[in-house]
C-alpha cells in the first residue's frame, strides 16, 4: 500500500491584470471571467483524478492562481464540496487558499471559511505605494491591513503574507520598512522573495530601471533573516519563514517529494503508483481546458515517467531548499533509488562545505550551500544533463 503523503493543487487562472514579474499560467479576465463554467469544468476534473489517489486520504489542498479571490465564497464551496465527496479528506487537513488585497471583500471572507478554507496566503508583495504601482498591483498599503483585519474577523487565525525585496529603487531602508509593516500585522508565516525577471514576462523583455545590484540585494535578503529571527520566525525553506505550529504542510509535501494531484488549467501532478513516478500537466489554456473537461474528454496535456537519475535530481531540488535537510531513509523511501549510490556525492559536498552531516544518515544545506543552492542543487543532475545546464549563485 502507497503510504506517501498526498495534496491536492487546484487552480483558478483568471486576475484582474496581470503583474509585469509573473511567470505563471494567468490570464487577464476580472469580472469577465466565466467562473460559473470554469467551476463547473473543475468539479468534472475533481471527479476524474479521484482513480490516482487509489483511497489515500487529502493532507492538504491549495487553491492556487491566477487571483482565487475573484471567485466568491459559494464557489470556493462548490468546488471544496466536490472535493469532499470524491476523495477522502484528513480531518486536520490544510486548506490554503490565495487572495490579493485587492480583490478580497469581507462577505466573501467569510464565505471561504465556511467553504473549509482554513489558511490564507495574501499577496502583499509591497507596503510602498510607489513601489506597489511599479510592479503593477491593484491594491495599496490600506487594503493590506484591512484585508488582514478582516480575514482576522471572518475566523483567520492562520495567514500567509507573501513580501518582495530588491525592487526597483529600493533602498535597504525601505526594504527594512515594508519588513517591519508586514511584521506589525502579526502573520503567522511569511514568505519572502527577491525580485526576479522571470523569462516570458514584461519586466524580462523590459527591465525596470534603478534595480538593486547583487550586493544590494544581499544585505536586503541579511537584513530581512536576522529581523524575522528576532521576530521569532525559523526559516524553515529559502523563501519561508514560520512562527511555531505554522509551517505550510502543503508546500512541505512538495519539498520532501511527496505526491500531488493537479486540478485545473495549467496545472501540474505528481503521482507515484506500482509502475513507478510520474508527472503530467492539464491543458494550459482555460477555454481549451474547459471544452475538455465538459466533453469529458479532460485527460492530462502531458504525462512522463520519471526514471531513476531524474528521480534523485528532483528529489534534491526540493530537499535542499529546506535548512533542515533530509534523511537518506527518506530519499530512498520517496525515489526508490539507494542513499548509499550518493554517498561520494555527499562527502565531496561535504569537503566543499556546501553540505552536512547533522547527524548520520541525515544531511542538510551549509549556509554557504543556501547561499550557493543552484551550484549544490546541480552536483545532483543526471550526467546526460549536466553538460547544458549552469549553476550560479
Amino acid at each position: 500500500m502507497n503510504t506517501q503523503p498526498l495534496a491536492l493543487y487546484l487552480h483558478l487562472p483568471w486576475c484582474v491584470k496581470k503583474c509585469p514579474y509573473c511567470d505563471f499560467n494567468s490570464h487577464t479576465a476580472g469580472n469577465n471571467a466565466p467562473r460559473d463554467r470554469y467551476v463547473e469544468a473543475v468539479c468534472k476534473d475533481i471527479a476524474s483524478e479521484a482513480a490516482r489517489a487509489a483511497g489515500r486520504p487529502l493532507i492538504s489542498i491549495f487553491i492556487g492562481g491566477g487571483t482565487p479571490s475573484l471567485f466568491s465564497g459559494c464557489e470556493i464551496g462548490e468546488l471544496l464540496d466536490a472535493v469532499r465527496a470524491n476523495f477522502s479528506v484528513s480531518a486536520d487537513a490544510e486548506i490554503t487558499m490565495e487572495a490579493n488585497p485587492g480583490t478580497v471583500e469581507r462577505h466573501n471572507l467569510g464565505g471561504y471559511r465556511e467553504a473549509g478554507v482554513n489558511r490564507l496566503s495574501l499577496g502583499a508583495q509591497s507596503f510602498n505605494e510607489a513601489s506597489l504601482q511599479q510592479l503593477g498591483r491593484i491594491h495599496g498599503p490600506r487594503e493590506i491591513s484591512a484585508a488582514v483585519a478582516d480575514a482576522r474577523q471572518a475566523g483567520f487565525s492562520n495567514f500567509n503574507l507573501d513580501l518582495m525585496f530588491a525592487l526597483p529603487g529600493q533602498t535597504l531602508s525601505m526594504a527594512a520598512a515594508d519588513l517591519d509593516a508586514a511584521l506589525a500585522l502579526n502573520p503567522r508565516h511569511l514568505s519572502l522573495y527577491q525580485l526576479t525577471l522571470e523569462p516570458n514576462t514584461v519586466f524580462f523583455r523590459r527591465p525596470p530601471a534603478n534595480l538593486p545590484n547583487d550586493d544590494q540585494a544581499a544585505a536586503m535578503q541579511e537584513q530581512a533573516f536576522e529581523r524575522l529571527s528576532r521576530a521569532g520566525f525559523e526559516r524553515y525553506e529559502v523563501s519561508a519563514f514560520a512562527t511555531e505550529g505554522a509551517t505550510c504542510r502543503h508546500n512541505i509535501n512538495y519539498w520532501t517529494y511527496g505526491d500531488y494531484l493537479a486540478v485545473g488549467a495549467g496545472a501540474h501532478g505528481k503521482i507515484t503508483d506500482v509502475t513507478g513516478i510520474w508527472r503530467y500537466q492539464k491543458t494550459a489554456h482555460p477555454r481549451a481546458y474547459m471544452e475538455e473537461c465538459l466533453a469529458g474528454s479532460g485527460e492530462p496535456a502531458s504525462a512522463t515517467a520519471v526514471d531513476g537519475g531524474d528521480r534523485v535530481f528532483e528529489f534534491m531540488l526540493n530537499a535542499l531548499r529546506m535548512p533542515a535537510g533530509f534523511s537518506e531513509a527518506l530519499l530512498e523511501e520517496r525515489t526508490g533509488m539507494p542513499a548509499a549510490d550518493l554517498r561520494g556525492q555527499f562527502l565531496d559536498l561535504e569537503s566543499r562545505g556546501l553540505l552536512e552531516a547533522p547527524e548520520a544518515g541525515k544531511w542538510r544545506p551549509t549556509a554557504l550551500g543556501l547561499r550557493f543552492l543552484n551550484d549544490l542543487q546541480a552536483a545532483f543532475l543526471p550526467p546526460a544533463a549536466a553538460p547544458r545546464q549552469g549553476a550560479s549563485g
